[in-house]
C-alpha cells in the first residue's frame, strides 16, 4: 500500500467560502447525500472538520449531531481529529466532507474513526477526484499554491483499498461534476461522464465479520459440512 502520510503542513479551509466556487461544491454534495440521511439511524452523528460542519444534515434521522474540528465557525467541540474525545464504539455515523483532503495522515484518521464507530456504523467520505478537469490543475506549479489544488486528491480505488483494510462495506459510490458557472452543478455531465467528476462520494458501513472468507477457513468449513452430512446419512 502506498504511504499517504506527509510531513508538510496542510492549510485546511475553515469554510466552503474559502474555496473558489466552494458554495457550488457544497450544494452538489448536499443534493447527492440527501437520499441517504433518512437511512441513518442511531443516537450520535459526528461531523469531522469545518467543511463537514457546513454540510446541511437537517434531514438526517440522527438528531444529536456534533461538529468536531480544530478551527471553524460552526464547531461544537474543539479537538484534534486524530484524538477524538469519544469512547470506543460510541458513534453511529461519521461525516468526512473533504476532511481526508486536508489531513497529513489519512490512515491514522480513518483508524480513529473506526475506533469510535459502533458495529455497522455509517461512514460518509467526500474528496476531490484527481482524475478530473480539476485534478489536472494540480499539474500546474502555479495553481498548486491555490485552493482547491493545494488539497490532497485520492482516487476512489485508493479510498476503497483503505476502507477494505478496516473491513468497511461500501454501500454507494459516485462522482459529481460541478461547473463554476452553474450553481446546481453539471447534472448532465455527472450522469453521462461520471468518471471525470471533480467530486467523489463514498458511503460505507463498518462490518464486524470478514467481507471475504479466508481460503483456508473456507476449505475447513466445507470439510466440516461434508463430515456432518456423511455422518447423518450413515446413521439413517
Amino acid at each position: 500500500m502506498k504511504p499517504a502520510q506527509i510531513t508538510q503542513p496542510i492549510i485546511a479551509p475553515t469554510s466552503w467560502d474559502d474555496l473558489p466556487y466552494g458554495d457550488n461544491y457544497r450544494r452538489a454534495l448536499e443534493t447527492c447525500l440527501l437520499p441517504w440521511w433518512p437511512k441513518l439511524f442511531g443516537f450520535h452523528l459526528i461531523k469531522i472538520g469545518a467543511l463537514s460542519a457546513d454540510i446541511d444534515t437537517s434531514e438526517c434521522a440522527i438528531s444529536h449531531q456534533v461538529n468536531v474540528g480544530v478551527k471553524g465557525a460552526n464547531l461544537h467541540v474543539i479537538a484534534d481529529p486524530f484524538q477524538l474525545p469519544f469512547a470506543n464504539k460510541s458513534t453511529d455515523a461519521c461525516l468526512l466532507a473533504h476532511t481526508l483532503s486536508y489531513t497529513s495522515d489519512p490512515h491514522r484518521l480513518l483508524r480513529e474513526i473506526d475506533r469510535v464507530l459502533i458495529d455497522d456504523g455509517w461512514l460518509i467520505i467526500t474528496t476531490f477526484n484527481p482524475v478530473s478537469l480539476l485534478g489536472i490543475g494540480k499539474l500546474c506549479p502555479i495553481l498548486q499554491r491555490r485552493q482547491p489544488y493545494r488539497s490532497r486528491m485520492y482516487t476512489q480505488m485508493r479510498l476503497l483499498d483503505w476502507l477494505s483494510v478496516l473491513n468497511f462495506e461500501v454501500m454507494h459510490r459516485s462522482r459529481l461534476q460541478v461547473l463554476p458557472w452553474r450553481r446546481r452543478g453539471g447534472r448532465l455531465l455527472s450522469e453521462h461522464l461520471p468518471a471525470i467528476g471533480c467530486l467523489s462520494v463514498i458511503v460505507a458501513r463498518k462490518r464486524t465479520f470478514p467481507l471475504t472468507l479466508n481460503p483456508l477457513k473456507s476449505k475447513t468449513l466445507k470439510a466440516s459440512i461434508r463430515r456432518t452430512v456423511g455422518a447423518a446419512s450413515r446413521s439413517n
